[in-house]
């Protein structure tokens, strides 16, 4: 069984979601390693919670559970680098999907121009078609939406793909993913923490301004090269 973790981030030109896809072997072991991260930093820093979230916005800015770290940049950027290492070092695999939010709204109207649900669609059939390679099951588990009712939307969603397949050029029927689309709080997962620290330092690094801190760009993409092996495929959809 592969334990598909899911969480998006977006500006105002991309929406991102990511899928962290763990062995269920591997789950406990990452876990736990994420936690050490957290409690190897508290023993640093003990006005820092020892249940403090490993947010990806939070921690890069020093805001909510970080707060107490705000001047000090260099730890925050270990905490991250940290925390990626020890993703890397467990043998998960990482999809990424995204989509031009201008382009996708200029193309079509409506639900159509939904890039939650256009993104969300994309990485269950890519999620799928690695599942199937693999010959493992998987079940999702997403970060919960603010809207119950997206929540009932995207379960109708994966059972209409289950029944009928997913629309576009590469339509399929879903076949790999078990039972339903499961949401859960972040604060009370660290996986799916892993997979918000994968998603919004992608989003960071494909946003970068052109005329961006050149320092700032080689810190994203030191962080990023440690996870690098465990991309299994990403790609941004531009209609």
């Amino acid at each position: 069984m592969l334990l598909t973790y899911v969480d998006e981030s977006y500006s105002k030109q991309s929406y991102y979601i990511a899928a962290l896809l763990c062995p269920e072997n591997e789950a406990l072991s990452l876990t736990r390693a994420l936690d050490d991260v957290v409690q190897s930093t508290v023993a640093s820093f003990p006005e820092l919670s020892p249940e403090a979230e490993l947010h990806g916005y939070d921690l890069f800015q020093g805001k909510r559970d970080w707060t107490p770290l705000t001047r000090q940049v260099r730890a925050r950027i270990d905490v991250y680098g940290n925390a990626f290492q020890a993703i890397a070092d467990h043998d998960v695999r990482v999809i990424i999907r995204g989509v031009d939010i201008p382009k996708l709204c200029g193309r079509y109207r409506g639900v159509a121009a939904d890039p939650h649900s256009v993104v969300l669609t994309h990485l269950l059939e890519r999620v799928d078609d690695y599942a199937e390679r693999a010959g493992e099951l998987a079940l999702v588990i997403a970060d919960e939406p603010g809207r119950h009712d997206h929540q009932l939307q995207y379960r109708a969603d994966l059972l209409r793909y289950r029944r009928q397949g997913t629309w576009g050029y590469r339509g399929r029927k879903i076949t790999r993913i078990v039972d339903t689309l499961h949401f859960a709080p972040s604060s009370a997962s660290r996986l799916v923490q892993a997979v918000d620290l994968i998603v919004f330092m992608h989003n960071r690094i494909e946003s970068t301004e052109p005329d961006a801190d050149g320092r700032a760009v080689a810190i994203n993409e030191a962080l990023w090269r440690r996870i690098e092996k465990r991309i299994e495929h990403r790609y941004c959809w531009h209609p």
